[in-house]
């Protein structure tokens, strides 16, 4: 589906070499966005679209469902389409409802092309799906796409009697030769690179003859928040799932759901809840649910270590500026996602901040850590690269173009700084779209 998200340039910043797809100076994706500033307080009550995460799990069950099922106020975003578009492309019968989209399961069959575009889920969810059809599928996406890591996922699902031809090279362009059906089985791998290898096969596994038992073998897995949401939402789909150390079990059985329904995007929430905190104002987010697997839910105690008062009711989350914006010293092996919008919030803090584990955001869907550095440091800033992280030191900041790399959350950390900074211009706002339909007319709204 053309989108300008995934278009790509074809020149860098000198500046900003270190993180893949710098944009041109110029505008390559059309005019900069002029980052709105904080004239007074932000004050908003806001309701925000699904969780992209949720969504796309979400679909990947109901399309391995025995029956036909509704997945309730999906996100409806970049993303979402290509997991939609991918399923369709395998034979599963989708349809909008209203909000609402209704899922029909089918056959699974080939011949069949998968566009994954930049989105992770896709490229990873997708595949044991794929072995599982009849018939050849074949993957590509954007060029990015073809630089973001699943040679071990891969290489799992070999292991679990999938035929696979990826020219040797671990990474897309690939085709899988589907027969219908998976052996499964047990299968060790590194997913330090992504949790989303584990997530992958435990989605499809109890539609593998033998279920499958992953194991992990290597640094610590990222996002555990992500495989416990895999894990909830697949006992809620009636599969036995059970867990250990570095260990999850998916036994071989039917995959059954009728409605699921996707909560608020917390980590959406980010770039809203830092508004109040770096204007001294109050956001509530409606709907933040009291129990979640998701990672967002991590931003209650992240931001009121960083000068933010928090409070939880049954109509939301509400984050109040107490004037105060302090630094912080936090490992976000877990919660790497937010990492765009803490680094922000860091540059304008009045202490220093040292953000670390986040070694595997150099894989996402730009080298995030070089990118934040090349940004802050562009607008005036003190920010120094690790190897897993970030250190950023208080310093005045000035306007400029904040590139966005074609990376949704970098966009929105640009709009994060712009509020407490005169002349901050986003690239590519329009990158938003990737997980959050209409990012520049909720911030608006915010703002107003």
């Amino acid at each position: 589906m053309p989108d300008s998200a995934s278009s790509q340039t074809t020149q860098s910043d000198t500046n900003s070499q270190a993180a893949t797809g710098a944009p041109h100076e110029t505008g390559a994706h059309g005019p900069h966005w002029p980052a709105p500033v904080a004239e007074r307080p932000v004050r908003a009550r806001l309701s925000l679209p699904g969780s992209k995460s949720v969504t796309n799990r979400a679909l990947i069950l109901a399309a391995l469902s025995e029956t036909p099922s509704v997945v309730r106020r999906p996100l409806a975003s970049r993303d979402s389409e290509l997991m939609v578009g991918a399923l369709r492309a395998l034979g599963v019968e989708v349809s909008r409802v209203g909000e609402d989209l209704a899922v029909t399961p089918a056959a699974l069959r080939g011949p069949a092309s998968v566009d994954v575009g930049n989105a992770g889920t896709v490229m990873r969810f997708v595949p044991p799906l794929a072995a599982l059809a009849a018939g050849d599928v074949h993957f590509d996406g954007d060029p990015r796409a073809r630089e973001r890591p699943v040679g071990e996922l891969l290489a799992a699902l070999r292991v679990l009697g999938a035929d696979i031809d990826d020219g040797g090279r671990g990474a897309l362009p690939m085709t899988i030769h589907g027969t219908g059906a998976v052996r499964g089985g047990e299968v060790t791998l590194d997913a330090s690179g992504s949790s989303q290898f584990v997530s992958a096969l435990l989605l499809s596994g109890a539609r593998f003859s033998e279920g499958v038992h992953v194991r992990h073998s290597g640094p610590p897995v990222p996002s555990q928040p992500h495989l416990d949401m895999t894990v909830e939402m697949l006992r809620a789909a009636g599969v036995s799932v059970s867990t250990g150390e570095n260990s999850w079990r998916v036994e071989p059985g039917p995959v059954q759901v009728s409605d699921i329904t996707v909560e608020p995007d917390l980590s959406n929430a980010a770039p809203f809840l830092a508004a109040a905190l770096v204007s001294g104002g109050e956001v509530t987010v409606e709907g933040w649910p009291e129990h979640t697997t998701q990672p967002g839910d991590e931003l209650r105690s992240l931001f009121t270590r960083m000068g933010g008062e928090v409070s939880w009711s049954e109509e939301g989350l509400t984050l109040r500026g107490t004037g105060k914006v302090l630094g912080i010293e936090v490992d976000l092996r877990d919660v790497g996602e937010l990492t765009p919008t803490i680094a922000a919030v860091a540059a304008l803090a009045s202490t220093p901040s040292r953000l670390t584990g986040i070694a595997h955001l150099r894989r996402h869907e730009t080298d995030r850590i070089a990118a934040l550095a090349a940004e802050i440091n562009r607008l005036g800033g003190d920010a120094e690269e690790l190897p897993d992280g970030l250190v950023i030191r208080p310093r005045p900041l000035h306007g400029g173009v904040f590139h966005s790399y074609d990376d949704h959350r970098m966009a929105t950390s640009g709009a994060v700084i712009g509020l407490a900074v005169s002349g901050v211009e986003v690239e590519n706002i329009a990158t938003t779209r990737k997980t959050l339909p209409d990012f520049p007319g909720l911030w608006a709204e915010a703002l107003a």
